[in-house]
């Protein structure tokens, strides 16, 4: 018999890194060239079949973050896990989900994360390092580079927070 499973997770980041792209991208296998931006939050859902269980993935898009002040810690409510974004070409955005995964922690205490770079398609416009992927890397973070243009990584990454969400 097959277990299912319903799990939450909210897409956290600066406004324009590709929250909603990234969701798009991973739940109907699409990428759109126009702008929208996310006002409160967008509820999708993906079933996933891992092993012997189905996995209903609820991914709460909530809106960007230009002050990690204005994040309504109430959407995380009920959360399994968190995706953080950050755009590759815009440092500052990595300053933001940093600070973003430290709100959150002091919140909710520690939950699976795992941290996207986006535009991994343009990397040479990249103002964020290897370096200090690498760094976040040692220090146990889940970092992973991804392009919800391409969707290289998308996948991967959804997958494997999945796996991490439920176990």
């Amino acid at each position: 018999m097959t277990a299912t499973v319903q799990k939450k997770i909210c897409m956290l980041g600066g406004f324009s890194v590709g929250k909603t792209s990234l969701v798009k991208r991973y739940v109907q296998s699409i990428f759109s060239e126009t702008y929208l931006t996310t006002v409160g939050v967008k509820i999708d859902k993906k079933t996933v079949t891992m092993g012997d269980r189905t996995v209903h993935l609820i991914l709460w898009d909530l809106a960007g973050e230009d002050d990690m002040a204005s994040l309504r810690m109430s959407y995380l409510r009920g959360s399994a896990g968190y995706m953080l974004v950050a755009d590759g070409t815009r440092r500052a955005t990595l300053d933001m989900a940093l600070s973003l995964h430290q709100r959150v922690e002091a919140e909710c205490g520690p939950l699976p994360y795992t941290l996207l770079v986006n535009k991994h398609d343009l990397s040479e416009q990249w103002t964020v390092s290897n370096g200090d992927l690498e760094e976040l890397r040692r220090g146990g973070w889940s970092v992973r580079p991804s392009s919800a243009r391409t969707g290289e990584g998308v996948e991967d990454a959804f997958t494997d927070l999945a796996a991490r969400v439920a176990p």
